[in-house]
């Protein structure tokens, strides 16, 4: 039996004459997470991660999601008339080649533009080209027959001062204006909204977890105008907003300007970003330059302001982790521990410092078998009580005044098997050599990503994630351009490491129904010494919480990692235990001891 929404949804594509809808996670800005208006994938599937896209015929169903989902997944799937396709295994088409399989020459397949790249619906274009299939672009079946669709969300812009930006957003027009400049451009469109808040130092909470506003927004050589609720605007935002020469219009008004703009324009937009609605307004003539936003690479080069402030942000951070950990490692035992309970103790340390605004995330306290399910989150349903002689993998983050954080630690609760310990000690020893890498400039992240994944092959183990992503300055804990990843997409070129860019350093271990291993800091870029050779860089790692001693096998180190690892450990007490009570210093002090 399929659900009811597929039932429903199924009907509209008949009266409609659609042969094949799509639907995807994005709102109509690319997000990676988005508000409950813009949930419809999870609305007809059921399946709530952060990821996948679903297509849907007359008599298949069929949900497309990555490795850190295929659990979670195929659980919400069950009885859904939906088939799981597990995106990157062996024997699995892409979303083009399925639908290249699957409709008849002529055939119609519909989604909702808005929701849409200029890229992804191009590469649909062309592995359908052949079919000479017909495009429905701008079909929100979903709406049609979602009858208590949330509102969207429009929630009070607020601004972020200079003290903590490091730029003001004059400075920051003038250096896009003339970048515009350079590349003939008239016009920049700009709509991802994590370089829309970048650019305008404003935040919001249209979207949980990150700050960012629902927005769009058009830079002119001579003016910027941004596309906002106005609700959201309070009379001193809009002074400051217009005394920096940025007009306030309404939200979706942007559809409308981008229609009327003059046919002799060049026109700066990112078709990575851009929805394949707000492209189709774009008037015959207007020259078009496809670029990335420019605003990205500068938003991921934090300048020494925020880089300072981010150093900051992981103190505190770090302080409330390491009383969570102490607080597990007391309670565990004595009494029965939940993964929610888990969740909201640590929210309870983080709260306790200042500057904290709430979760970068949704907090993953993941005790047993649920570590292996990558980005499994407890609800009230599926939380469960610690196991005993297992791990317990905390993933978690906070967004503060002073910058974006993001944890992963893997703890031992009860006693670990040879087999476990291993594991764990393997995970760490690429996190520790990762981070310690040193690299003449030039490099991108497939670079290094061998650093994290060597002592895992060598056991003849894997992951199916990335090693790490960039991280904002109190933005998107998710943000390009720099990655650590195996390899890059398609033909596309990797990002450069420039000082000032922020990435995950995350290498992980999954057994299904047994355990995950996860353990994550945070790297700042920066500048090492120049030779004759060149220019050479390190990282800084921002993240100071111990790793857990009861889970290392210290014979499995090398002494180089030895070293790594103690020498971390001493700067983790060093400078985080002046700010706990004296009985947990005592405790991070033996956790922090050389082994």
């Amino acid at each position: 039996m399929a659900r009811e929404q597929l039932t429903q949804l199924r009907k509209q594509m008949k009266q409609y004459g659609i042969d094949a809808y799509l639907i995807v996670s994005d709102d109509f800005h690319a997000s990676e997470y988005v508000g409950d208006y813009f949930k419809c994938r999870e609305y007809i599937s059921g399946f709530d991660g952060s990821a996948g896209t679903l297509v849907i015929t007359a008599l298949e169903a069929g949900l497309w999601t990555d490795g850190r989902y295929f659990l979670q997944a195929e659980e919400q799937l069950k009885g859904s008339g939906i088939t799981l396709y597990r995106s990157g295994e062996p024997g699995v088409l892409r979303i083009p080649q399925f639908l290249q399989k699957v409709l008849q020459k002529g055939q119609c397949l519909g989604y909702d533009g808005r929701t849409i790249s200029v890229t992804y619906a191009t590469q649909l274009k062309e592995a359908l080209r052949e079919k000479e299939i017909r495009f429905e672009e701008n079909m929100d079946l979903v709406g049609m027959i979602w009858k208590d669709r949330p509102e969207m969300s429009a929630e009070p812009v607020w601004l972020l001062a200079d003290c903590y930006a490091g730029k003001s957003r004059r400075e920051k027009l003038m250096e896009v204006r003339r970048q515009m400049k350079q590349q003939g451009a008239d016009v920049f469109l700009l709509s991802s909204l994590d370089d829309i808040a970048w650019l305008y130092n404003i935040r919001g909470n249209d979207i949980a977890y990150n700050p960012v506003v629902l927005s769009y927004s058009l830079i002119y050589g001579d003016r910027a105008v941004l596309y906002v609720n106005p609700v959201c605007i309070t009379d001193v935002v809009r002074e400051a907003l217009e005394a920096d020469g940025i007009e306030i219009c309404p939200y979706l008004q942007v559809y409308r300007d981008v229609r009327r703009l003059n046919r002799e324009m060049n026109l700066w937009l990112d078709e990575g970003t851009i929805n394949v609605a707000l492209r189709g307004a774009v008037p015959p003539g207007v020259r078009l330059i496809n670029r990335r936003n420019l605003t990205t690479e500068q938003k991921a080069v934090k300048n020494p302001v925020e880089m300072d402030h981010v150093r900051e942000a992981h103190r505190k951070d770090a302080i409330a982790v390491i009383k969570l950990i102490y607080w597990l490692k007391q309670n565990y035992g004595k009494r029965q521990i939940t993964e929610l309970e888990i969740c909201e103790q640590l929210e309870v340390f983080r709260c306790q410092g200042t500057h904290y605004l709430g979760q970068s995330f949704a907090p993953i306290a993941a005790s047993g078998a649920h570590g292996a399910i990558v980005h499994y989150e407890p609800t009230k349903e599926s939380s469960i009580p610690v196991v005993d002689n297992n791990f317990v993998l905390l993933d978690t983050g906070g967004q503060y005044l002073e910058g974006t954080t993001d944890i992963t630690r893997t703890i031992a609760c009860g006693s670990l098997s040879p087999q476990q310990k291993q594991h764990y000690t393997a995970v760490l020893r690429g996190n520790l050599n990762l981070a310690a890498a040193h690299f003449k400039y030039g490099c991108t992240g497939a670079n290094f990503d061998y650093l994290a994944r060597a002592p895992l092959w060598e056991l003849g183990l894997d992951y199916l994630h990335g090693t790490g992503h960039g991280v904002g300055y109190l933005l998107n804990v998710h943000e390009g351009p720099n990655a650590f990843r195996l390899k890059e997409a398609g033909d596309r070129v990797g990002t450069v490491f420039e000082e000032g860019m922020i990435t995950s350093d995350e290498p992980g271990l999954y057994l299904a129904g047994q355990y995950g291993i996860r353990l994550e800091n945070l790297l700042l870029c920066k500048k090492a010494e120049k030779t004759e050779y060149g220019q050479f860089m390190e990282f800084e790692t921002l993240t100071l919480v111990p790793f857990d001693r009861d889970a290392i096998v210290p014979e499995q180190l090398s002494d180089r990692e030895r070293k790594l690892l103690n020498d971390y450990h001493k700067r983790v007490y060093e400078t985080i235990s002046p700010y706990l009570d004296a009985e947990v210093a005592e405790w991070l002090r033996e956790e922090t001891g050389a082994i």
